[in-house]
């Protein structure tokens, strides 16, 4: 049997400027979005280390940094790249349609 996937409108393009995060809910699912260098990319908002949210971390090259305890985590597939964090964050499907964006749930 088949999942059917769900796209949500989750806020305009505007909302995430280059270099910024963005952490919203969506029916109890938190979200976020990173824009890094222009493509804007969808992840867990929770750190899977210290339940930490992710969009008042540090968003570079590397990916975004947890607050609490400096964890990075790639963007493209949500893998740590240290340790403590050990467990890889969900990645999610963006698309952008008249400077909207949806993420695929």
């Amino acid at each position: 049997m088949k999942i059917l996937s769900e796209w949500i409108k989750a806020c305009n393009l505007e909302q995430v400027k280059e270099g910024q995060l963005f952490g919203f809910v969506h029916n109890d699912k938190k979200l976020l979005l990173a824009n890094l260098k222009g493509k804007i990319h969808a992840t867990d908002l929770i750190c899977t280390h210290a339940d930490a949210d992710l969009s008042t971390g540090i968003l570079s090259e590397e990916g975004v940094r947890c607050p609490l305890h400096l964890s990075v985590f790639n963007l493209d597939d949500g893998k740590p790249q240290n340790l403590p964090a050990e467990i890889p964050l969900k990645v999610y499907n963006v698309k952008i349609d008249d400077d909207e964006i949806y993420v695929e749930l």
